[in-house]
């Protein structure tokens, strides 16, 4: 029945001077999402549509919902501008949609100003007449109607539909710029690399990773969440810094009171993730933190680790209830795969009683048990490797045991090592 879709820019039509670029961008995702299907793209100054060929509503709605920028899209029956024409479409769209006694409303919208009826000129001709060609009863309601047909008239037709679907708004990725995600194999990080991608900034993973301290599954877990979160990117792609922490790891398991693990493993890994940040260019972290979920969450935690660094460190789940972090993990599916019972270093070897208002003076008194952190850092930024992770990616490391080496090989037999960090 419905033949195109007619998708809305929503917010990027008011953005003065950067909405061209913002909406090329846009458009060639929307390209780039439909590149194997047969989907003619129309591109319009204020609008995209799609001509369907056939292809299955399905995979046209599952598409769009990877596009961000995209604030609402329908699908639509094009008729030719004339009354006549107007009125017949629009019983064929609701007798094929209306099944019992309902409710109605209809909704002109002249976006062609040349056309010479006003939208209540034209709503006054084509209401009684549709009314009439519907084959169960309908009751006109214009304040809360069971469906409302919109009838928009543009210059090169008219456009039919009952529904509008929400997409997932915000901007396109890659205009608000680049940032680490600080990527565990938990449910919050991936959420909250998601949300920021939302927002137009370009995100790459930062993953700690302690093999054979933890298991080769985590490092699985964050292969197969990159393969979701690609899903968003530009030309689908997601690459992850996989950190070799292992040593610094040891370290703080060695010397420091245990109380104290996570509020330095944490310092210890924003100062890593800076250095790696000036080295990739990104002008900003990205954590899954939500304030008072876990002790290490607490404000006073939250002051005493971001004090190592200077770069902006960006919380979009700060204030977020751990249902509704769930609920976009469900969404975009790394919920499955976050909750896999294999743990990262962050949570394998959590202390008992960790400290919940951990102090800077504390802090850096435990840290100079660690007398060469700095060297440590150093070297752990240089030894980290890039990984890029593309929906199609299929490597498996459940057979490659505990060895570290064994698994960078494996990764790079699978094309996935692309380039050095340095």
């Amino acid at each position: 029945m419905y033949d195109k879709v007619l998708i809305r820019y929503g917010d990027l039509m008011l953005k003065g001077r950067n909405r061209k670029s913002f909406i090329d961008r846009v458009n060639n995702i929307i390209a780039q999402n439909f590149r194997d299907l047969d989907v003619d793209i129309i591109r319009k100054h204020d609008r995209v549509y799609l001509t369907l060929n056939e292809t299955p509503h399905y995979l046209i709605e599952e598409r769009l919902q990877r596009v961000t920028g995209i604030y609402s899209f329908s699908f639509v029956k094009k008729s030719g501008r004339e009354l006549k024409e107007i009125i017949e479409t629009a019983i064929s769209i609701l007798n094929k949609e209306i099944k019992e006694a309902e409710t109605l409303k209809i909704n002109v919208k002249r976006a062609d100003k040349k056309y010479p009826y006003t939208s209540p000129e034209i709503t006054k001709i084509v209401a009684p007449e549709i009314l009439k060609g519907i084959l169960v009863p309908v009751n006109v309601d214009l304040h809360q109607p069971q469906h409302l047909l919109t009838i928009e008239i543009r210059e090169e037709g008219a456009f039919l539909f009952l529904k509008t679907v929400k997409g997932l708004g915000g901007f396109p990725v890659g205009v608000g710029g680049k940032a680490g995600l600080l990527l565990s194999g938990g449910i919050d990080s991936p959420v909250a690399g998601f949300l920021m991608m939302k927002q137009g900034l370009l995100v790459e993973g930062l993953h700690f990773e302690s093999t054979p301290l933890t298991p080769v599954e985590s490092l699985q877990k964050i292969i197969d969440i990159g393969k979701e979160l690609a899903l968003y990117t530009v030309n689908h792609q997601f690459k992850v810094v996989m950190i070799p922490f292992l040593k610094m790891h040891q370290a703080i398991l060695t010397n420091i009171n245990e109380s104290y693990h996570v509020t330095i493993m944490r310092r210890m890994m924003i100062r890593i993730a800076e250095a790696i940040a000036f080295k990739r260019n990104l002008q900003a972290l990205v954590t899954g933190e939500s304030l008072g979920q876990v002790a290490s969450q607490t404000i006073e935690s939250l002051i005493t680790i971001e004090k190592v660094g200077n770069i902006p460190i960006l919380r979009p789940l700060i204030s977020f209830d751990k249902k509704d972090i769930i609920k976009i993990a469900d969404q975009i599916k790394t919920k499955e795969i976050s909750i896999r019972p294999f743990e990262d270093c962050c949570t394998i070897y959590l202390p008992k009683n960790p400290v919940t208002k951990p102090t800077i003076k504390r802090s850096e008194y435990y840290e100079s048990f660690i007398s060469n952190f700095q060297e440590l850092i150093e070297e752990i930024v240089k030894e980290s490797k890039i990984i890029t992770i593309t929906p199609e990616t299929t490597i498996s490391l459940a057979n490659y045991g505990f060895d570290s080496q064994e698994i960078w090989e494996a990764l790079k037999g699978d094309n996935l090592i692309s380039e050095p960090t340095n």
